[in-house]
């Protein structure tokens, strides 16, 4: 297919922590990572550009370690790490598909991946290079959404394509609440003044002053991705 009839052409995916996990209580699953790489892949092979966020959870999160007494900060840092580890093992798969990876660090860990710098991501994405971005943000008390919201912005991406457990945004818990229904579309007030808990206020917030579009589906619903960068409906989609 021509990258003419794709409908985006540059994407920030956004990837839960949790979602590496498969059936595990922990860590990572070979098996689900391998099959999110090569559905990346099949994605890449068109010529579209992949920017790509990933959280921490499945080894550590920030705010449930603060819970239990550790200071915030420093368990957001350590959450920072996780998401540079999940960053390496994705490089990783993704490479083991023949792809060009680059992971970029919000945080100085030059032994094992290079600093973001804005610049130079826009340049690896435009030589088709799929760029990870770890550690967030670099600072405590901001959540891996937000980085993926400030990261689409930064590398002028086209959309942000938050991938969950779920086939969109719901009006309650659908797991709690059998009478909850999916939205198919939002605007970003209508997603901040119902609480609707898919991305935090703030990562909102910073697509809509920004009028960056947000898409959020099922992951684990097969060729999913593939189907949105052709310009399927699929899951809710958070616009103006």
């Amino acid at each position: 297919m021509a990258i003419d009839s794709i409908k985006y052409k540059r994407i920030l995916l956004k990837l839960s922590g949790e979602a590496l996990m498969g059936s595990e209580d922990y860590g990572i699953d070979p098996q689900v990572i391998n099959r999110i790489s090569e559905e990346i892949a099949q994605v890449h092979a068109l010529g579209i550009e992949i920017g790509i966020v990933i959280g921490g959870g499945n080894i550590f999160r920030g705010a449930g370690l603060s819970e239990s007494g550790i200071d915030r900060v420093t368990g957001d840092h350590m959450g920072m790490l996780a998401t540079v580890m999940n960053s390496l093992a994705l490089q990783n798969a993704l490479e083991n598909q023949g792809m060009k990876v680059r992971v970029m660090s919000a945080i100085q860990i030059h032994e094992v991946c290079e600093d973001y710098i804005r610049r130079r991501a826009i340049r690896h994405l435009a030589k088709g290079n799929v760029t990870v971005f770890a550690a967030g943000i670099g600072n405590p008390f901001f959540t891996t959404d937000s980085a993926a919201s400030l990261r689409a912005i930064e590398i002028n991406a086209d959309v942000v394509l938050k991938a969950t457990k779920v086939d969109g945004i719901y009006s309650a818990d659908p797991v709690k609440d059998p009478s909850a229904f999916k939205y198919d579309h939002l605007t970003y007030d209508e997603v901040i003044e119902r609480k609707l808990a898919v991305m935090d206020t703030a990562a909102v917030v910073l697509c809509r002053d920004r009028k960056m579009p947000i898409q959020i589906f099922n992951m684990g619903k097969e060729n999913a991705l593939m189907e949105i960068v052709k310009g399927a409906n699929i899951g809710t989609i958070v616009t103006a």
